[in-house]
């Protein structure tokens, strides 16, 4: 038996769109500017992690985008998609397919979108709000 192998890290999936869209700070006069932002703000998250639980320590952290985000590039702490369609379609099978591969994984979900956050807690994720990784 390989006890070298690790369990992935917890998953953090983050609604650029909604995070971004949660703070009024001009962030629709340059949307791809204001999703490259977070982007940066994120990569100690993925460092550090989130205070509590598992969330504690190193995380993969995954930035959804869509429309003018689109054309983020990833950085190496921070994994970005874009969305060519719905970002909370996206969302969804990102998070479906991370907890089909590995069942009990732990997945949080950052948005504000209650329906999306219906939906990623059926699959088994956990949700939280877009304060959680960008203060007001």
């Amino acid at each position: 038996m390989d006890t070298d192998v690790q369990p992935p890290l917890p998953l953090l999936v983050v609604d650029a769109a909604n995070v971004v869209g949660s703070v009024p700070d001009g962030w629709w006069r340059d949307r791809r500017g204001a999703a490259e932002r977070l982007r940066d703000a994120l990569v100690p998250v993925a460092a550090d992690g989130l205070p509590g639980g598992p969330w504690a320590g190193r995380l993969e952290v995954v930035l959804v985008v869509e429309g003018a985000a689109r054309a983020v590039d990833p950085v190496p702490a921070v994994r970005v998609v874009a969305a060519s369609g719905s970002g909370d379609d996206r969302i969804v099978e990102l998070v479906a397919g991370a907890l089909a591969a590995t069942p009990g994984r732990a997945c949080l979900v950052v948005t504000a979108d209650r329906g999306l956050r219906s939906r990623v807690t059926a699959l088994g994720a956990e949700v939280t709000g877009p304060r959680t990784v960008r203060p007001a």
